[in-house]
C-alpha cells in the first residue's frame, strides 16, 4: 500500500521512497494491532491464525488491487484503465535507491553499501531496543511467558507492541527488497516471500521462541548459498531442473524441524 500509493501521488526518485515508508506507517500500525489483538485473544492457537490470516489477506488484497480507484499509468492495466498490474518497474520512482549509494564496483561485482547500512541502522536501533526495559520485557514474553508473568509484565500489552513493530519493520524489509530488485510484486506474490525468510532465520540458529540479528544474517548466507548451490549439484547429477523443488523442500523442512525442537523442549 506504502508503495503503490507512493507512485499513486506522483513522487519520485528517492522521495518516493521516503514517502512510502511514511504512507505503509500507519497501515502498519493499524493493521498489526488488530493482528497483535486477535492473538492475544487467541492464545495457544497462534500459528494456525498465523496460517489463515496470511492466506485470507493475499486473497482480500487480490481484489482491492483491482477495485482500488487507482489511476497512474505506471500501475494501471493498459487496456481496461483500472485494476493494478501484477509486476509494477519502480523506473524513475525509487529503483535501487539505496543500493546505488555509495555503491562499490569491483570488476563485474557491485556491493550495495547503501542498502547494507540502511539495514545495520535499523539492526543497531532493534539491538539498542531491546536493551532497554521494555525490549527487556518483549524478551522475557517470548521466551517464558510464565515467568513474565510471575514478575509483573503486561503479556497482552507487551505481545501487542511486539506484532505492532514486526509489521512495520516487515513494511519496510519488503520496501527495501523492492528497491533492490526494481519492482513491485502484487496478487499472489506475498505467497512466495514468507516460508524462505522463515527457514533463513532458523537455519541460522535461531528457535520459534527466540532470534537474534546474528541468527538473521548467518541464516540468509547459508539459505542462499543452499537454494543457489544445491541445484547445480543437483542438476549435474541427474540432469533435471530441481532448482524449485529443492527450494520448497529446504523451506519446509527448516520449519518442521524447528517446530519438532519446539515439541522436544516443552517436554
Amino acid at each position: 500500500m506504502g508503495a503503490t500509493l507512493s507512485i499513486q501521488f506522483g513522487f519520485t526518485g528517492a522521495m518516493s521512497f521516503v514517502m512510502a515508508i511514511l504512507i505503509a506507517t500507519p497501515f502498519a500500525l493499524i493493521f498489526g494491532g488488530g493482528y497483535g489483538w486477535l492473538l492475544n485473544k487467541i492464545k495457544g492457537g497462534e500459528m494456525m491464525i498465523a496460517t489463515y490470516v496470511g492466506f485470507s489477506s493475499v486473497s482480500f488484497m487480490c481484489m482491492m488491487w483491482l477495485l482500488l480507484p487507482y489511476s497512474s499509468p505506471t500501475m494501471v492495466w493498459g487496456l481496461s484503465g483500472k485494476g493494478l498490474r501484477t509486476t509494477i518497474s519502480l523506473e524513475g520512482f525509487y529503483d535501487k535507491v539505496l543500493a546505488n549509494f555509495m555503491q562499490i564496483n569491483i570488476g563485474h561485482f557491485s556491493i550495495p553499501v547503501g542498502t547494507l547500512l540502511f539495514f545495520g541502522v535499523l539492526a543497531f536501533l532493534m539491538w539498542a531496543f531491546l536493551h532497554t526495559k521494555t525490549g527487556t520485557a518483549m524478551t522475557a514474553v517470548g521466551s517464558n511467558p510464565n515467568f513474565a508473568r510471575a514478575s509483573g509484565i503486561d503479556i497482552d500489552k507487551t505481545r501487542m507492541l511486539s506484532v505492532i513493530m514486526s509489521t512495520w519493520l516487515a513494511a519496510v524489509g519488503i520496501l527495501v527488497y523492492e528497491q533492490g530488485f526494481g519492482f513491485i510484486q502484487l496478487y499472489m506474490a506475498p505467497f512466495y516471500m514468507a516460508l524462505p525468510a522463515v527457514s533463513a532465520i532458523l537455519i541460522g540458529g535461531a528457535s520459534v521462541n527466540k532470534a537474534s540479528i546474528t541468527n538473521v544474517i548467518i541464516g540468509t548466507f547459508l539459505f542462499q548459498g543452499i537454494v543457489t548451490m544445491t541445484p547445480t549439484v543437483m542438476n549435474s547429477m541427474i540432469h533435471m531442473d530441481m532448482s524449485e523443488v529443492i527450494r520448497i523442500v529446504v523451506s519446509n523442512g527448516m520449519i518442521l524441524y524447528a517446530l519438532t525442537r519446539k515439541t522436544e523442549g516443552s517436554k
